[in-house]
């Protein structure tokens, strides 16, 4: 049986106030849908944890941080890669050296790397984010191509594009190979390097149907992150040239991340690396299971032939409730799960939530939207 595939995590507790008493209910937490970030580290990845061989990493002397990095680059298909602490992170680093200061960088407008890094590209690297809107999150070229800026003194010049895939916030949604190959290509012949925010990038490569490397090999780095659906507890990597990762190497130090013994994170991103990635499908199953469901409830809309990965985003603005409100009372059920903004959900499978799991968060969600 795969790692992690039907081991069934204990339940946690959940106490909640009521109103004007001290008295606190228990709520067994039935599903955690906030996200895959909450998956836990697998027994196997905490023996790997607890045997590490550990040196300075900062000094590029951690024997088991140095497998990992080997063992990405190679599945990868690419000269090198970097261990990072954090997914946001090494999209940072790549924007750093893919660019110069009062560049800006064309992304969609519901990326990650515009949403959720802090402003980080403007901060760090002195970029400006040019975000286009693109139907399902899905760039395309003739989009990118208009939002490039025509030489002039007036206009920040375009330095880099960047792609996400599969793309969090409309809803996992995944980009197909071709779509991918020919902004890459295009881009290229503009002189334009393209960085891709795969943190999921095995789930889309499942739906794909292609191997990891082929979906790297059109960009000119690519960031993933082990410690979401794969499970590890803490890590990320960014994949490219010897010469870029060189490069990174002195970023990753100025950002904070120059980390030590780190060989006992590296140990748990090892096992993800070669024993999580089959066993994703499975998350886009349970996925479809509360997609389905979802789309039988009256006043919730999704469309749930549309759903491809472990990320599902439905609207609830018909049933009078915002999503503060329907989160609240999905906790009180003991289910877990956030709005993206008052009118649309979030839900997120993974290891830690099983086909029965979702069938009792749908109860829930039956119940709540029914109160």
């Amino acid at each position: 049986m795969l790692e992690g595939a039907a081991r069934r995590r204990p339940r946690r507790p959940r106490s909640s106030q009521t109103s004007g008493s001290r008295a606190a209910t228990i709520v067994a937490v039935i599903a955690d849908l906030r996200s895959d970030t909450l998956t836990r580290p697998t027994p196997a990845m905490r023996r790997a944890m607890a045997g590490a061989e550990v040196g300075d990493d900062l000094w590029r002397e951690d024997p088991t941080t140095m497998r990992l990095e080997a063992a990405v680059a190679e599945r990868f298909g690419r000269e090198a890669a970097l261990f990072v602490p954090s997914g946001t992170m090494g999209n940072q680093i790549a924007v750093r050296l893919h660019t110069e200061p009062g560049q800006e960088v064309i992304i969609e407008e519901r990326s990650h790397m515009f949403n959720m890094e802090m402003a980080g590209m403007a901060v760090i690297s002195g970029a400006l984010a040019h975000p286009i809107r693109c139907p399902d999150g899905m760039m395309d070229w003739d989009s990118i191509e208009a939002a490039i800026r025509p030489r002039s003194s007036y206009f920040a010049q375009t330095g880099l594009v960047a792609v996400e895939n599969t793309q969090n916030h409309a809803g996992g949604t995944v980009m197909s190979f071709e779509r991918m190959q020919e902004i890459a290509e295009r881009a290229h012949e503009k002189g334009l390097p393209v960085h891709l925010d795969g943190a999921r990038i095995f789930n889309a490569a499942i739906v794909l149907k292609r191997d990891v490397a082929e979906i790297a090999s059109l960009f000119d780095s690519v960031m993933f992150c082990l410690s979401k659906g794969l499970g590890a507890p803490v890590g990320s990597m960014i994949v490219g040239s010897r010469e870029f990762i060189d490069r990174a190497v002195p970023v990753r130090r100025m950002l904070g991340g120059g980390m030590r013994q780190v060989g006992v994170l590296a140990a748990a991103g090892l096992v993800a690396l070669e024993k999580m990635t089959a066993r994703l499908e499975e998350d886009h199953s349970n996925a479809q299971v509360l997609a389905k469901g979802l789309a039988e409830i009256q006043g919730v809309k999704i469309e749930s032939e549309r759903v491809q990965t472990n990320i599902l985003v439905f609207d609830i603005s018909d049933t009078g409730q915002t999503t503060a409100e329907f989160s609240t009372k999905l906790k009180q059920r003991g289910v877990l799960a956030n709005g993206i903004n008052a009118r649309e959900m979030r839900m997120v499978t993974h290891k830690d939530v099983s086909g029965n799991d979702c069938e009792s968060a749908l109860g829930a969600i039956r119940e709540a939207l029914q109160e």
